[in-house]
């Protein structure tokens, strides 16, 4: 597989990486035989940048790479693997975020416990929390490097004017955002900064949630996770809008001999060399779909191809609901 760098200073790494959020139960339930099934397909595939988060199951995806890693130590070679922190309760039980010293630094000592690992390679904000100086949750977040916790920072959800200051105070390596054919606001600002500043655009859901595949999630599923079937784009009559949409972008990917997950993934490389996608998924046969498309060399025609089959603003419905707007910061 193509190689990018993660970021300016950072490790060469396989140019699609796995988002370890499917190692919980969000799009459905999983096991660890599973998520090392998943694992074991990733070194055969190429892929090397794992991304956790403290509260993907709330430990469960961490602990599942931990045992894994614990039963192959050599594995632990073939992996850049990153983690996160921020995201907590108040005390009415709400979302809230912490982006303190103390809270970073025992959230990551608790990862890595679970991880069974010395040092991460790359320890993200997952949310900045409303107001906190960028600059500031930079530097407690260095000071982790500094303690020889983590090996760079990364900021997620953010908006370009927070990188900026943030870049100040400490080198980011990695802002992470949701980013696809579906989703395209990174375009207006954040993918730019990134590519100016040396940072990796890592972009999550890059085949949008599976609406960007030969199969999205059936309707009957949906109602079954919680996160779907309140999202906008999965609600009625967005859903159906959005499958009809969606036709002519897997005809194309068929014409063009490959899968719509593939040419998805295809379609984000091309938009830079800084750009990483992490699709997540329980499949090992959807994880190749996916990473097929790092094989993808997309022409201009090509590219014009697709964006005539999902121009530009197509998709129906908000990215998140106004609950889960919670965190992530809103720029344009």
């Amino acid at each position: 597989m193509e190689r990018r760098k993660l970021g300016k200073n950072g490790p060469e790494i396989g140019a699609i990486g796995y988002g370890a959020m499917s190692f919980s139960d969000m799009y459905g339930p999983t096991n660890e035989v599973e998520s090392h099934a998943i694992l074991d397909a990733c070194r055969d595939l190429g892929v090397t940048y794992i991304d956790s988060a403290n509260i993907y199951g709330m430990g469960k995806s961490e602990t599942a790479i931990g045992t894994y890693l614990k039963a192959d130590p050599g594995a632990r070679a073939d992996f850049v693997i990153a983690t996160k922190a921020t995201i907590t309760t108040d005390a009415e039980g709400k979302r809230a975020f912490d982006n303190s010293a103390a809270h970073l630094e025992a959230e990551l000592d608790k990862s890595l416990q679970r991880l069974g690992l010395d040092c991460v390679d790359l320890f993200y904000a997952h949310r900045r929390a409303p107001g906190y100086p960028p600059e500031e949750l930079a530097g407690n977040l260095g000071r982790l490097v500094e303690k020889g916790k983590a090996k760079a920072i990364g900021l997620s959800e953010i908006a370009p004017a927070t990188l900026r200051r943030a870049m100040t105070e400490f080198p980011v390596a990695a802002v992470q955002s949701e980013y696809s054919l579906s989703t395209r606001a990174p375009e207006l600002g954040l993918v730019q900064a990134c590519a100016e500043l040396g940072v990796a655009m890592v972009a999550f859901s890059p085949v949008g949630r599976s609406l960007l595949t030969d199969a999205p999630i059936p309707r009957e599923r949906i109602a079954d996770l919680p996160f779907l079937r309140s999202n906008p784009r999965f609600m009625e009559p967005n859903l159906s809008e959005n499958l009809r949409m969606m036709q002519g972008f897997r005809a194309l990917a068929a014409e063009m001999g490959t899968t719509a997950a593939a040419l998805a993934n295809a379609w984000l490389l091309a938009r830079g060399p800084h750009v990483i996608p992490i699709p997540g998924t329980r499949s090992v046969a959807h994880l190749r779909d996916c990473v097929a498309g790092a094989d993808l060399r997309l022409s201009p025609e090509d590219l014009a191809r697709i964006e005539a089959a999902l121009p530009l603003g197509w998709a129906h419905g908000d990215r998140y609901s106004d609950e889960q707007w919670q965190g992530p910061e809103r720029y344009c």
